[in-house]
């Protein structure tokens, strides 16, 4: 799979609409990830489902989606296209994760996302991402249901971080992708009570941009396979930190609803400083902060 320059557009933050992934595409992401497609309609959490924090967002959205099948629909519509789409889906298990690959897989898209660590969903995400076994199970059975590059989309709330990527790896994950949002609680003090309907959410924007790193970092010393960094990017200098840090592409979420278009000025920053600093070509600088 080669995409023409290393940002993304993270799954979720525009909803489920395909139009919005594209549009991405139009204005200079190498490749975009959709809003996470389980085997059912879910409607989601009813409002507030979003909540400003210093740093960032804070969101429990509840994985809303129209279903595999209707968005199988609407994957047919941009059949033939090649475009750079990574469709992100999640299950319950690993039999609802082969059941939402196969419906969707005939489909022209790039790559699947493993939505393997949804903060504040019960029954998916962390509940299956912070098992290795299970992570296994889930990366096993989806590769044997595609011939498309799968991606492993990891929890930065649990400390079996690398054990949990080394099960995906090993299982067969193509790739891995660094971080979903972190799990919080934010308060309304009006109300006396949780800030959201579900009460916990996940943090995403600014503030966890560290953690992130940190993430990608610890990756990269274990494991040779394509790393994608998200978590808190919005400039070039930032997804110069996560190339330095050992990721191969950089997804950019929050920052895109305040600035949808800002692909290419990133992309024009990262050639800028590999020029200044007299790299030739992107990967010389991937990883170069490790010792």
């Amino acid at each position: 799979m080669h995409l023409h320059n290393p940002t993304m557009l993270a799954s979720g933050v525009h909803g489920s609409s395909l139009e919005k992934v594209i549009q991405a595409l139009r204005v200079g992401a190498g490749a975009a990830v959709t809003k996470s497609i389980g085997l059912e309609p879910r409607e989601g959490y009813p409002e507030p489902t979003l909540v400003d924090v210093e740093g960032g967002l804070v969101n429990a959205a509840g994985l809303p989606n129209p279903g595999a099948e209707e968005f199988a629909e609407r994957l047919a519509q941009i059949n033939g296209k090649g475009l750079p789409i990574f469709v992100s889906v999640f299950g319950g298990d690993e039999k609802e994760f082969e059941r939402v690959v196969r419906i969707l897989d005939g489909n022209d898209f790039a790559a699947y996302e493993l939505n393997l660590s949804c903060p504040h969903v019960s029954g998916v995400g962390t509940e299956v991402g912070h098992l290795p076994e299970e992570v296994s199970r889930v990366t096993r059975v989806v590769k044997t249901a595609t011939d498309k590059p799968v991606f492993a989309k990891l929890s930065p709330n649990t400390e079996r971080l690398v054990e949990v990527a080394r099960a995906a790896v090993d299982a067969g994950a193509d790739g891995l992708t660094a971080i979903n949002t972190v799990r919080s609680f934010p308060i309304d003090v009006e109300k006396a009570g949780p800030a959201l309907s579900n009460g916990f959410g996940g943090l995403s924007g600014a503030a966890i941009r560290p953690i992130a790193l940190r993430c990608v970092y610890e990756l990269r010393e274990q494991f040779d396979v394509p790393i994608v960094g998200c978590g808190g990017a919005a400039t070039w200098e930032d997804a110069v930190q996560f190339f330095l840090a050992g990721a191969n592409m950089v997804q950019f979420g929050t920052s895109t609803i305040k600035k949808f278009d800002r692909f290419n000025d990133v992309n024009l920053g990262i050639i800028s400083y590999l020029e200044r600093k007299g790299f030739a070509k992107l990967e010389d600088l991937v990883g170069k902060a490790h010792a």
